[in-house]
Protein backbone atom coordinates (compact mmCIF):
# COMPACT_ATOMS: atom_id res chain seq x y z
CA UNK A 1 0.00 0.00 0.00
CA UNK A 2 2.96 2.36 0.52
CA UNK A 3 5.43 3.78 -1.97
CA UNK A 4 8.82 4.98 -0.79
CA UNK A 5 9.66 7.82 -3.15
CA UNK A 6 7.76 11.07 -2.67
CA UNK A 7 7.50 11.97 -6.34
CA UNK A 8 5.13 14.69 -7.48
CA UNK A 9 3.65 14.19 -10.95
CA UNK A 10 0.37 14.57 -12.77
CA UNK A 11 -0.94 11.29 -11.28
CA UNK A 12 -0.14 12.00 -7.59
CA UNK A 13 -2.55 13.63 -5.15
CA UNK A 14 -0.90 15.83 -2.51
CA UNK A 15 -3.16 16.32 0.49
CA UNK A 16 -2.44 18.24 3.69
CA UNK A 17 -4.14 16.52 6.66
CA UNK A 18 -4.94 18.18 9.99
CA UNK A 19 -7.58 17.76 12.70
CA UNK A 20 -8.78 19.53 15.83
CA UNK A 21 -7.42 23.03 15.22
CA UNK A 22 -9.71 24.42 17.97
CA UNK A 23 -9.46 27.95 16.65
CA UNK A 24 -10.27 30.49 19.34
CA UNK A 25 -9.22 28.35 22.29
CA UNK A 26 -8.37 30.61 25.28
CA UNK A 27 -8.51 33.69 23.07
CA UNK A 28 -9.21 35.78 26.18
CA UNK A 29 -6.09 34.54 27.97
CA UNK A 30 -3.34 37.15 28.27
CA UNK A 31 -0.55 34.67 27.39
CA UNK A 32 -2.13 31.96 25.22
CA UNK A 33 -4.64 34.10 23.31
CA UNK A 34 -2.88 33.76 19.93
CA UNK A 35 -1.75 30.12 20.10
CA UNK A 36 -4.51 28.58 17.98
CA UNK A 37 -4.38 31.41 15.43
CA UNK A 38 -0.61 31.16 14.99
CA UNK A 39 -0.80 27.42 14.43
CA UNK A 40 -3.61 27.63 11.84
CA UNK A 41 -1.55 30.24 10.03
CA UNK A 42 1.39 27.81 10.03
CA UNK A 43 -0.78 24.96 8.72
CA UNK A 44 -2.17 27.01 5.83
CA UNK A 45 1.25 28.43 5.01
CA UNK A 46 2.64 24.89 4.91
CA UNK A 47 -0.10 23.87 2.47
CA UNK A 48 0.76 26.74 0.15
CA UNK A 49 4.51 26.12 0.38
CA UNK A 50 4.07 22.44 -0.51
CA UNK A 51 1.61 23.28 -3.32
CA UNK A 52 -0.90 20.69 -2.16
CA UNK A 53 -3.96 19.78 -4.21
CA UNK A 54 -6.29 20.30 -1.26
CA UNK A 55 -6.49 20.48 2.55
CA UNK A 56 -8.45 17.88 4.51
CA UNK A 57 -9.64 18.85 8.01
CA UNK A 58 -10.98 16.19 10.39
CA UNK A 59 -13.33 18.32 12.49
CA UNK A 60 -13.23 20.85 15.33
CA UNK A 61 -11.86 23.69 13.27
CA UNK A 62 -13.45 25.95 15.90
CA UNK A 63 -13.28 25.47 19.65
CA UNK A 64 -16.59 27.17 20.35
CA UNK A 65 -19.92 26.19 18.87
CA UNK A 66 -20.59 29.91 18.44
CA UNK A 67 -17.19 31.44 17.55
CA UNK A 68 -16.51 35.04 18.47
CA UNK A 69 -16.25 37.80 15.89
CA UNK A 70 -12.49 37.85 16.29
CA UNK A 71 -12.31 34.10 15.71
CA UNK A 72 -14.42 34.16 12.54
CA UNK A 73 -12.62 37.24 11.23
CA UNK A 74 -9.18 35.69 11.74
CA UNK A 75 -10.23 32.41 10.14
CA UNK A 76 -11.74 34.08 7.07
CA UNK A 77 -8.69 36.32 6.71
CA UNK A 78 -6.24 33.41 6.76
CA UNK A 79 -8.31 31.25 4.40
CA UNK A 80 -8.54 34.13 1.96
CA UNK A 81 -4.81 34.83 2.25
CA UNK A 82 -3.58 31.30 1.63
CA UNK A 83 -6.36 29.47 -0.24
CA UNK A 84 -7.40 32.02 -2.86
CA UNK A 85 -5.28 32.71 -5.92
CA UNK A 86 -4.56 31.92 -9.56
CA UNK A 87 -2.90 28.52 -9.14
CA UNK A 88 -4.78 25.96 -11.28
CA UNK A 89 -6.65 23.03 -9.72
CA UNK A 90 -5.29 19.82 -11.21
CA UNK A 91 -8.02 17.34 -10.25
CA UNK A 92 -11.65 16.83 -11.21
CA UNK A 93 -14.77 15.84 -9.26
CA UNK A 94 -16.76 13.02 -10.83
CA UNK A 95 -19.52 12.49 -8.24
CA UNK A 96 -22.89 14.21 -7.81
CA UNK A 97 -21.98 17.35 -5.90
CA UNK A 98 -25.56 18.09 -4.88
CA UNK A 99 -25.28 14.96 -2.72
CA UNK A 100 -21.75 15.65 -1.47
CA UNK A 101 -22.37 19.29 -0.44
CA UNK A 102 -25.96 19.19 0.78
CA UNK A 103 -25.73 21.86 3.49
CA UNK A 104 -25.55 24.92 1.23
CA UNK A 105 -27.55 26.67 -1.46
CA UNK A 106 -24.43 26.45 -3.63
CA UNK A 107 -24.05 22.66 -3.95
CA UNK A 108 -20.78 22.53 -5.82
CA UNK A 109 -17.12 22.62 -4.89
CA UNK A 110 -15.89 26.16 -4.31
CA UNK A 111 -13.13 26.12 -6.96
CA UNK A 112 -15.77 25.54 -9.67
CA UNK A 113 -17.68 28.67 -8.70
CA UNK A 114 -17.21 31.23 -11.45
CA UNK A 115 -17.31 34.05 -8.90
CA UNK A 116 -14.43 32.69 -6.81
CA UNK A 117 -10.73 32.22 -7.45
CA UNK A 118 -9.61 29.26 -5.34
CA UNK A 119 -6.07 27.91 -5.47
CA UNK A 120 -6.24 25.41 -2.54
CA UNK A 121 -9.66 23.88 -1.81
CA UNK A 122 -10.38 23.02 1.83
CA UNK A 123 -12.58 20.00 2.57
CA UNK A 124 -13.78 19.66 6.16
CA UNK A 125 -16.21 17.68 8.29
CA UNK A 126 -17.59 19.14 11.51
CA UNK A 127 -16.54 18.02 14.97
CA UNK A 128 -18.28 17.86 18.33
CA UNK A 129 -17.23 21.42 19.19
CA UNK A 130 -18.49 23.07 15.99
CA UNK A 131 -21.40 20.69 15.34
CA UNK A 132 -24.71 21.79 13.75
CA UNK A 133 -27.35 23.06 16.19
CA UNK A 134 -30.77 24.66 16.11
CA UNK A 135 -33.82 23.96 13.97
CA UNK A 136 -31.87 24.78 10.80
CA UNK A 137 -29.02 22.43 11.70
CA UNK A 138 -26.33 24.99 10.93
CA UNK A 139 -22.78 25.24 12.26
CA UNK A 140 -19.88 27.68 11.94
CA UNK A 141 -18.50 25.67 9.00
CA UNK A 142 -21.69 26.45 7.09
CA UNK A 143 -20.83 30.16 7.31
CA UNK A 144 -17.48 29.46 5.68
CA UNK A 145 -19.16 27.18 3.16
CA UNK A 146 -21.73 29.80 2.15
CA UNK A 147 -18.92 32.34 1.70
CA UNK A 148 -17.06 29.93 -0.59
CA UNK A 149 -13.99 29.39 1.60
CA UNK A 150 -14.55 25.82 2.83
CA UNK A 151 -16.28 22.75 1.38
CA UNK A 152 -18.30 21.29 4.26
CA UNK A 153 -19.15 17.63 3.71
CA UNK A 154 -20.08 14.57 5.75
CA UNK A 155 -23.18 16.10 7.37
CA UNK A 156 -25.86 13.46 7.98
CA UNK A 157 -29.39 14.83 8.39
CA UNK A 158 -31.12 11.58 9.37
CA UNK A 159 -31.10 9.81 12.73
CA UNK A 160 -32.74 6.73 11.22
CA UNK A 161 -30.13 5.77 8.64
CA UNK A 162 -26.80 7.15 7.42
CA UNK A 163 -25.64 6.83 3.83
CA UNK A 164 -22.11 8.08 3.27
CA UNK A 165 -21.69 9.04 -0.37
CA UNK A 166 -18.05 9.71 -1.35
CA UNK A 167 -16.64 12.68 -3.19
CA UNK A 168 -15.07 11.06 -6.26
CA UNK A 169 -11.86 12.81 -7.31
CA UNK A 170 -9.54 12.04 -10.20
CA UNK A 171 -6.08 13.38 -10.96
CA UNK A 172 -4.46 11.86 -14.01
CA UNK A 173 -4.86 8.11 -13.66
CA UNK A 174 -5.36 8.20 -9.86
CA UNK A 175 -8.91 7.88 -8.56
CA UNK A 176 -9.66 8.95 -4.99
CA UNK A 177 -12.94 8.31 -3.14
CA UNK A 178 -13.17 10.75 -0.21
CA UNK A 179 -15.63 9.68 2.50
CA UNK A 180 -16.53 11.83 5.49
CA UNK A 181 -18.78 11.61 8.53
CA UNK A 182 -19.15 14.58 10.86
CA UNK A 183 -19.39 14.12 14.61
CA UNK A 184 -22.42 12.20 15.90
CA UNK A 185 -23.01 11.23 19.57
CA UNK A 186 -20.97 8.07 20.03
CA UNK A 187 -23.73 6.03 21.65
CA UNK A 188 -26.12 6.78 18.79
CA UNK A 189 -23.59 6.02 16.07
CA UNK A 190 -22.49 2.84 17.87
CA UNK A 191 -26.10 1.66 17.95
CA UNK A 192 -26.60 2.51 14.28
CA UNK A 193 -23.53 0.50 13.29
CA UNK A 194 -24.75 -2.46 15.35
CA UNK A 195 -28.18 -2.24 13.69
CA UNK A 196 -26.64 -2.00 10.19
CA UNK A 197 -28.02 1.51 9.71
CA UNK A 198 -24.75 2.96 8.35
CA UNK A 199 -23.97 2.38 4.68
CA UNK A 200 -20.89 3.49 2.77
CA UNK A 201 -21.68 3.75 -0.93
CA UNK A 202 -19.09 2.75 -3.52
CA UNK A 203 -18.53 3.76 -7.15
CA UNK A 204 -20.43 1.54 -9.57
CA UNK A 205 -17.49 1.05 -11.93
CA UNK A 206 -13.89 -0.03 -11.33
CA UNK A 207 -14.32 -0.36 -7.57
CA UNK A 208 -10.90 -1.95 -7.19
CA UNK A 209 -9.15 1.02 -8.82
CA UNK A 210 -10.23 3.61 -6.26
CA UNK A 211 -8.16 4.68 -3.25
CA UNK A 212 -10.72 4.96 -0.43
CA UNK A 213 -10.01 7.67 2.17
CA UNK A 214 -12.37 8.09 5.13
CA UNK A 215 -12.46 11.01 7.61
CA UNK A 216 -14.26 10.52 10.93
CA UNK A 217 -14.56 12.51 14.17
CA UNK A 218 -15.46 10.16 17.05
CA UNK A 219 -14.00 8.58 20.16
CA UNK A 220 -11.40 6.03 19.11
CA UNK A 221 -10.38 4.98 22.61
CA UNK A 222 -12.98 3.22 24.71
CA UNK A 223 -14.71 5.52 27.25
CA UNK A 224 -17.58 3.16 28.00
CA UNK A 225 -19.43 0.13 26.60
CA UNK A 226 -20.81 2.10 23.63
CA UNK A 227 -19.10 5.47 24.05
CA UNK A 228 -16.64 4.96 21.19
CA UNK A 229 -16.50 3.57 17.65
CA UNK A 230 -14.47 0.37 17.23
CA UNK A 231 -12.33 0.33 14.11
CA UNK A 232 -13.89 -3.04 13.25
CA UNK A 233 -17.21 -1.29 12.56
CA UNK A 234 -15.75 0.43 9.48
CA UNK A 235 -15.87 -1.20 6.06
CA UNK A 236 -12.91 -3.32 5.03
CA UNK A 237 -12.66 -1.82 1.53
CA UNK A 238 -11.20 1.38 3.02
CA UNK A 239 -7.50 2.09 2.50
CA UNK A 240 -6.86 4.90 4.99
CA UNK A 241 -8.89 6.36 7.87
CA UNK A 242 -8.12 9.88 9.13
CA UNK A 243 -9.34 9.85 12.73
CA UNK A 244 -10.23 13.17 14.35
CA UNK A 245 -11.37 14.06 17.89
CA UNK A 246 -8.54 12.23 19.66
CA UNK A 247 -5.93 14.83 20.61
CA UNK A 248 -2.88 12.62 20.99
CA UNK A 249 -0.73 12.80 17.86
CA UNK A 250 -0.37 9.27 16.47
CA UNK A 251 0.03 10.31 12.87
CA UNK A 252 2.10 7.34 11.64
CA UNK A 253 -0.40 5.01 9.91
CA UNK A 254 -1.16 1.86 11.91
CA UNK A 255 -2.64 -1.22 10.29
CA UNK A 256 -5.87 -2.75 11.51
CA UNK A 257 -5.14 -6.44 11.13
CA UNK A 258 -8.80 -7.41 11.06
CA UNK A 259 -10.11 -4.94 8.50
CA UNK A 260 -6.75 -4.53 6.72
CA UNK A 261 -6.92 -0.75 6.41
CA UNK A 262 -4.60 1.86 7.95
CA UNK A 263 -5.51 4.53 10.51
CA UNK A 264 -3.76 7.86 11.01
CA UNK A 265 -4.56 10.05 14.03
CA UNK A 266 -3.06 13.52 13.48
CA UNK A 267 -4.20 14.80 16.87
CA UNK A 268 -4.88 18.39 17.84
CA UNK A 269 -2.71 21.32 16.83
CA UNK A 270 -3.14 23.10 20.17
CA UNK A 271 -3.16 21.70 23.70
CA UNK A 272 -6.67 22.20 25.11
CA UNK A 273 -6.10 20.22 28.30
CA UNK A 274 -3.17 19.48 30.57
CA UNK A 275 -3.23 15.72 30.10
CA UNK A 276 -0.53 13.28 28.93
CA UNK A 277 -1.97 12.83 25.43
CA UNK A 278 -1.53 16.53 24.72
CA UNK A 279 2.17 16.42 25.61
CA UNK A 280 3.03 14.41 22.48
CA UNK A 281 4.75 16.53 19.85
CA UNK A 282 2.22 17.98 17.42
CA UNK A 283 2.34 17.17 13.69
CA UNK A 284 0.31 17.50 10.53
CA UNK A 285 0.52 15.11 7.59
CA UNK A 286 1.40 15.48 3.91
CA UNK A 287 -0.34 12.58 2.19
CA UNK A 288 0.57 11.50 -1.34
CA UNK A 289 -1.70 9.09 -3.19
CA UNK A 290 -0.83 7.49 -6.52
CA UNK A 291 -3.00 4.71 -7.84
CA UNK A 292 -3.78 2.47 -4.84
CA UNK A 293 -0.57 3.38 -2.99
CA UNK A 294 0.19 6.16 -0.54
CA UNK A 295 2.98 7.94 1.30
CA UNK A 296 2.39 9.93 4.50
CA UNK A 297 5.08 12.40 5.57
CA UNK A 298 4.65 13.95 9.02
CA UNK A 299 5.48 17.63 9.41
CA UNK A 300 6.25 18.96 12.92
CA UNK A 301 4.46 22.14 13.92
CA UNK A 302 6.87 24.85 15.09
CA UNK A 303 4.40 27.37 16.54
CA UNK A 304 2.90 24.99 19.10
CA UNK A 305 3.54 25.94 22.72
CA UNK A 306 5.72 23.39 24.53
CA UNK A 307 4.00 21.22 27.09
CA UNK A 308 5.72 19.08 29.72
CA UNK A 309 3.90 16.86 32.18
CA UNK A 310 5.25 14.63 34.92
CA UNK A 311 3.72 12.39 37.58
CA UNK A 312 5.20 11.95 41.06
CA UNK A 313 4.01 9.71 43.87
CA UNK A 314 5.17 11.16 47.19
CA UNK A 315 5.08 7.72 48.80
CA UNK A 316 7.93 6.63 46.50
CA UNK A 317 10.35 9.12 48.11
CA UNK A 318 10.53 7.72 51.64
CA UNK A 319 14.24 8.56 51.75
CA UNK A 320 13.42 12.28 51.41
CA UNK A 321 10.29 12.64 53.53
CA UNK A 322 7.35 10.81 55.09
CA UNK A 323 4.04 12.15 56.42
CA UNK A 324 5.61 12.12 59.91
CA UNK A 325 8.76 14.02 58.93
CA UNK A 326 9.03 17.44 60.62
CA UNK A 327 8.00 20.19 58.19
CA UNK A 328 7.02 17.49 55.65
CA UNK A 329 4.72 19.82 53.70
CA UNK A 330 7.51 22.36 53.25
CA UNK A 331 9.88 19.66 52.03
CA UNK A 332 7.25 18.37 49.58
CA UNK A 333 6.82 21.91 48.23
CA UNK A 334 10.57 22.30 47.68
CA UNK A 335 10.67 18.86 46.03
CA UNK A 336 7.92 19.96 43.61
CA UNK A 337 9.76 23.23 42.97
CA UNK A 338 12.83 21.26 41.89
CA UNK A 339 10.74 19.07 39.56
CA UNK A 340 9.10 22.07 37.88
CA UNK A 341 12.49 23.77 37.50
CA UNK A 342 13.85 20.66 35.77
CA UNK A 343 10.99 20.72 33.25
CA UNK A 344 11.56 24.43 32.59
CA UNK A 345 15.24 23.82 31.93
CA UNK A 346 14.37 21.01 29.52
CA UNK A 347 11.92 23.27 27.72
CA UNK A 348 14.56 25.98 27.35
CA UNK A 349 17.03 23.51 25.83
CA UNK A 350 14.48 22.26 23.31
CA UNK A 351 13.47 25.78 22.33
CA UNK A 352 16.99 26.77 21.26
CA UNK A 353 17.03 27.39 17.52
CA UNK A 354 13.23 27.47 17.24
CA UNK A 355 12.25 31.16 17.07
CA UNK A 356 8.61 30.38 16.21
CA UNK A 357 8.04 28.43 19.43
CA UNK A 358 6.36 30.54 22.18
CA UNK A 359 8.71 31.47 25.00
CA UNK A 360 6.65 30.32 27.99
CA UNK A 361 5.87 26.59 28.10
CA UNK A 362 2.95 24.75 29.67
CA UNK A 363 4.00 22.85 32.78
CA UNK A 364 1.99 20.29 34.72
CA UNK A 365 3.14 18.32 37.77
CA UNK A 366 0.63 15.74 38.97
CA UNK A 367 1.29 14.90 42.61
CA UNK A 368 -0.16 11.77 44.21
CA UNK A 369 -0.28 12.59 47.93
CA UNK A 370 -1.93 9.35 49.06
CA UNK A 371 -0.71 7.88 52.33
CA UNK A 372 -1.25 10.75 54.72
CA UNK A 373 0.61 13.63 53.06
CA UNK A 374 -0.80 17.14 53.23
CA UNK A 375 -1.19 19.52 50.28
CA UNK A 376 0.50 22.90 50.20
CA UNK A 377 -0.80 26.25 48.98
CA UNK A 378 -0.73 25.98 45.17
CA UNK A 379 -1.47 29.68 44.65
CA UNK A 380 1.60 30.69 46.64
CA UNK A 381 3.64 28.04 44.82
CA UNK A 382 2.50 29.33 41.42
CA UNK A 383 3.67 32.85 42.21
CA UNK A 384 7.25 31.60 42.03
CA UNK A 385 6.79 30.78 38.31
CA UNK A 386 4.39 33.48 37.18
CA UNK A 387 6.90 34.98 34.74
CA UNK A 388 8.21 31.67 33.42
CA UNK A 389 5.20 29.49 32.52
CA UNK A 390 2.07 30.01 30.41
CA UNK A 391 -0.26 28.38 32.97
CA UNK A 392 0.84 29.70 36.38
CA UNK A 393 -2.55 29.06 38.00
CA UNK A 394 -2.57 25.30 37.56
CA UNK A 395 0.99 23.99 37.54
CA UNK A 396 0.34 21.59 40.42
CA UNK A 397 -2.47 19.06 40.32
CA UNK A 398 -2.95 17.08 43.53
CA UNK A 399 -4.65 13.71 43.34
CA UNK A 400 -5.21 10.65 45.47
CA UNK A 401 -5.92 7.07 44.57
CA UNK A 402 -9.63 6.45 44.36
CA UNK A 403 -11.17 5.04 47.51
CA UNK A 404 -13.85 2.33 47.54
CA UNK A 405 -17.36 3.68 47.08
CA UNK A 406 -19.55 3.51 50.13
CA UNK A 407 -22.77 1.53 50.00
CA UNK A 408 -25.88 3.61 49.50
CA UNK A 409 -28.48 2.48 52.02
CA UNK A 410 -31.04 5.22 52.04
CA UNK A 411 -32.49 7.43 49.32
CA UNK A 412 -32.94 10.29 51.76
CA UNK A 413 -29.35 10.16 53.00
CA UNK A 414 -27.65 10.00 49.61
CA UNK A 415 -24.41 12.01 49.70
CA UNK A 416 -23.96 13.30 46.14
CA UNK A 417 -20.54 14.64 46.99
CA UNK A 418 -19.35 11.09 47.69
CA UNK A 419 -21.07 9.69 44.63
CA UNK A 420 -19.49 12.23 42.32
CA UNK A 421 -15.82 11.81 43.25
CA UNK A 422 -13.11 13.20 40.98
CA UNK A 423 -10.07 12.62 43.17
CA UNK A 424 -7.90 10.99 40.53
CA UNK A 425 -10.24 11.03 37.54
CA UNK A 426 -9.36 13.50 34.81
CA UNK A 427 -11.36 14.13 31.66
CA UNK A 428 -14.71 13.14 33.17
CA UNK A 429 -17.56 13.79 30.75
CA UNK A 430 -21.09 14.91 31.52
CA UNK A 431 -22.63 11.66 30.33
CA UNK A 432 -20.01 9.71 32.31
CA UNK A 433 -21.03 11.58 35.44
CA UNK A 434 -24.70 10.74 34.95
CA UNK A 435 -23.91 7.06 34.34
CA UNK A 436 -21.57 7.02 37.33
CA UNK A 437 -24.37 8.21 39.59
CA UNK A 438 -26.84 5.55 38.47
CA UNK A 439 -24.25 2.78 38.56
CA UNK A 440 -23.53 3.65 42.20
CA UNK A 441 -27.15 4.13 43.21
CA UNK A 442 -29.45 1.31 44.29
CA UNK A 443 -32.57 0.37 42.32
CA UNK A 444 -34.94 2.36 44.53
CA UNK A 445 -32.97 5.54 43.78
CA UNK A 446 -33.26 5.07 40.01
CA UNK A 447 -35.60 7.21 37.92
CA UNK A 448 -38.47 5.59 36.09
CA UNK A 449 -39.48 8.50 33.87
CA UNK A 450 -36.29 10.13 32.61
CA UNK A 451 -33.29 8.34 31.11
CA UNK A 452 -29.56 8.69 31.72
CA UNK A 453 -29.01 9.65 28.09
CA UNK A 454 -31.63 12.40 28.20
CA UNK A 455 -30.27 13.79 31.45
CA UNK A 456 -26.71 13.69 30.13
CA UNK A 457 -27.72 15.50 26.94
CA UNK A 458 -29.64 18.18 28.82
CA UNK A 459 -26.75 18.92 31.18
CA UNK A 460 -24.31 18.88 28.26
CA UNK A 461 -26.42 21.45 26.40
CA UNK A 462 -26.47 23.59 29.54
CA UNK A 463 -22.70 23.33 30.03
CA UNK A 464 -21.42 23.41 26.45
CA UNK A 465 -23.92 25.65 24.69
CA UNK A 466 -25.35 27.68 27.55
CA UNK A 467 -28.91 26.49 26.93
CA UNK A 468 -30.32 27.53 30.29
CA UNK A 469 -33.74 25.96 29.68
CA UNK A 470 -32.46 22.55 28.53
CA UNK A 471 -32.86 20.74 31.86
CA UNK A 472 -36.24 22.27 32.67
CA UNK A 473 -37.60 21.59 29.19
CA UNK A 474 -36.52 17.95 29.26
CA UNK A 475 -38.38 17.40 32.54
CA UNK A 476 -41.44 19.34 31.36
CA UNK A 477 -41.58 17.54 28.03
CA UNK A 478 -41.37 14.08 29.61
CA UNK A 479 -43.97 14.97 32.25
CA UNK A 480 -46.43 16.27 29.67
CA UNK A 481 -45.93 13.20 27.52
CA UNK A 482 -46.45 10.89 30.50
CA UNK A 483 -49.55 12.75 31.68
CA UNK A 484 -51.14 12.52 28.21
CA UNK A 485 -50.37 8.79 28.14
CA UNK A 486 -51.93 8.20 31.56
CA UNK A 487 -55.03 10.23 30.66
CA UNK A 488 -55.47 8.31 27.43
CA UNK A 489 -55.23 5.04 29.35
CA UNK A 490 -57.72 6.22 31.98
CA UNK A 491 -55.37 5.47 34.86
CA UNK A 492 -56.51 6.74 38.27
CA UNK A 493 -54.91 4.72 41.07
CA UNK A 494 -51.34 5.01 42.24
CA UNK A 495 -50.71 1.30 41.66
CA UNK A 496 -51.87 1.56 38.04
CA UNK A 497 -49.67 4.61 37.50
CA UNK A 498 -46.61 2.69 38.68
CA UNK A 499 -47.51 -0.16 36.33
CA UNK A 500 -47.99 2.15 33.34
CA UNK A 501 -44.88 4.29 33.76
CA UNK A 502 -42.42 1.88 32.20
CA UNK A 503 -40.92 4.36 29.77
CA UNK A 504 -37.36 4.36 30.99
CA UNK A 505 -36.36 0.78 30.25
CA UNK A 506 -38.56 0.31 27.20
CA UNK A 507 -37.28 3.29 25.24
CA UNK A 508 -33.68 3.42 26.44
CA UNK A 509 -31.26 3.86 23.52
CA UNK A 510 -34.03 3.95 20.91
CA UNK A 511 -34.82 6.30 18.05
CA UNK A 512 -37.93 7.43 19.93
CA UNK A 513 -35.75 8.57 22.81
CA UNK A 514 -33.44 10.45 20.42
CA UNK A 515 -36.43 12.28 18.93
CA UNK A 516 -37.83 13.17 22.34
CA UNK A 517 -34.51 14.58 23.52
CA UNK A 518 -34.11 16.58 20.31
CA UNK A 519 -37.63 17.99 20.63
CA UNK A 520 -36.99 19.09 24.22
CA UNK A 521 -33.71 20.77 23.23
CA UNK A 522 -35.43 22.56 20.33
CA UNK A 523 -38.05 23.86 22.74
CA UNK A 524 -35.31 25.19 25.01
CA UNK A 525 -33.69 27.02 22.08
CA UNK A 526 -37.06 28.42 21.01
CA UNK A 527 -37.62 29.85 24.50
CA UNK A 528 -34.19 31.45 24.43
CA UNK A 529 -34.93 33.06 21.07
CA UNK A 530 -38.32 34.30 22.29
CA UNK A 531 -36.59 36.02 25.20
CA UNK A 532 -34.12 37.58 22.79
CA UNK A 533 -31.08 36.03 24.50
CA UNK A 534 -29.42 35.53 21.13
CA UNK A 535 -29.13 39.29 20.74
CA UNK A 536 -26.23 39.27 23.19
CA UNK A 537 -23.02 38.72 21.29
CA UNK A 538 -20.65 36.03 22.50
CA UNK A 539 -17.91 38.64 22.93
CA UNK A 540 -20.10 40.65 25.32
CA UNK A 541 -20.99 37.59 27.32
CA UNK A 542 -17.33 36.69 27.63
CA UNK A 543 -16.48 40.16 28.91
CA UNK A 544 -19.14 39.85 31.60
CA UNK A 545 -17.57 36.65 32.83
CA UNK A 546 -14.28 36.02 34.55
CA UNK A 547 -11.35 34.51 32.61
CA UNK A 548 -11.34 30.78 32.08
CA UNK A 549 -8.53 28.72 33.51
CA UNK A 550 -7.09 25.82 31.60
CA UNK A 551 -7.68 22.40 33.04
CA UNK A 552 -7.65 18.66 32.68
CA UNK A 553 -9.89 16.54 30.63
CA UNK A 554 -10.76 15.26 27.24
CA UNK A 555 -14.35 16.32 26.93
CA UNK A 556 -16.64 18.39 29.06
CA UNK A 557 -16.25 17.63 32.73
CA UNK A 558 -13.43 19.08 34.80
CA UNK A 559 -12.13 18.92 38.32
CA UNK A 560 -13.98 21.23 40.69
CA UNK A 561 -11.08 23.60 41.32
CA UNK A 562 -10.72 24.82 37.74
CA UNK A 563 -12.67 25.78 34.65
CA UNK A 564 -13.70 23.45 31.85
CA UNK A 565 -11.66 21.16 29.66
CA UNK A 566 -11.38 20.11 26.06
CA UNK A 567 -15.02 19.56 25.47
CA UNK A 568 -16.21 22.73 27.15
CA UNK A 569 -16.78 26.23 26.04
CA UNK A 570 -17.38 27.98 29.33
CA UNK A 571 -15.93 30.44 31.75
CA UNK A 572 -14.77 30.20 35.32
CA UNK A 573 -17.06 31.22 38.14
CA UNK A 574 -16.52 33.27 41.25
CA UNK A 575 -14.94 31.22 43.99
CA UNK A 576 -15.25 27.89 42.22
CA UNK A 577 -14.89 26.40 38.73
CA UNK A 578 -17.79 25.83 36.38
CA UNK A 579 -17.35 22.12 36.96
CA UNK A 580 -18.42 22.57 40.59
CA UNK A 581 -21.42 24.59 39.44
CA UNK A 582 -22.38 21.79 37.09
CA UNK A 583 -22.05 19.17 39.82
CA UNK A 584 -24.30 21.21 42.09
CA UNK A 585 -26.72 21.62 39.21
CA UNK A 586 -26.63 17.85 38.64
CA UNK A 587 -27.40 17.17 42.31
CA UNK A 588 -30.32 19.60 42.23
CA UNK A 589 -31.44 18.09 38.94
CA UNK A 590 -31.62 14.62 40.51
CA UNK A 591 -33.76 15.92 43.35
CA UNK A 592 -36.07 17.93 41.05
CA UNK A 593 -36.54 14.97 38.74
CA UNK A 594 -37.38 12.72 41.68
CA UNK A 595 -39.88 15.20 43.10
CA UNK A 596 -41.51 15.80 39.71
CA UNK A 597 -41.76 12.08 39.08
CA UNK A 598 -43.56 11.53 42.39
CA UNK A 599 -46.02 14.32 41.52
Amino acid sequence: LFFAEALDDEDTFKILIATDVHLGYLEKDAIRCNDSYNTLNEILKCAKTNQVDFILLGGDLFHENKPSRRCLHSCITMLRQYCMGDSPIRFNILSDQTVNFNTTQFPWVNYQDENLNISIPVFSIHGNHDDPTGAEGLCALDLLSASGLVNHFGHSHSVERIEISPILLQKGSTKLALYGLGSIPDERLYRMFVNNQVTMLRPKEDQDKWFNLFTIHQNRSKHGPTNYIPEQFLDDFLDLVVWGHEHECLIAPTRNEQQLFYVTQPGSSVATSLSPGEATKKHIGLLRVKGRKMNLHKIPLKTVRQFFIQDVVLGDYQDLFTPDTPHATKKVEEFCYAKVTEMLEEAERERLGCPLTPEKPLIRLRVDYSGGFETFNTSRFSQRFVDRVANPKDIIHFLRRREQKEDIKDEVNVDYGKLIKTAAVEGLRVEDLVKQYFEAAEQKVQLSLLTEQGMGKAIQEFVDKDEKDAIEELITYQLEKTQRHLQARGVTTEQDIDAEVLFRDSKKNTTEEENEIREAMNRARAHRLERGDNALDADILDELAEPMDSDEGSVPFPAPTRGRGRGSRGRGGRGRGRGEDCKLMFSKFIEECRCDTRQ
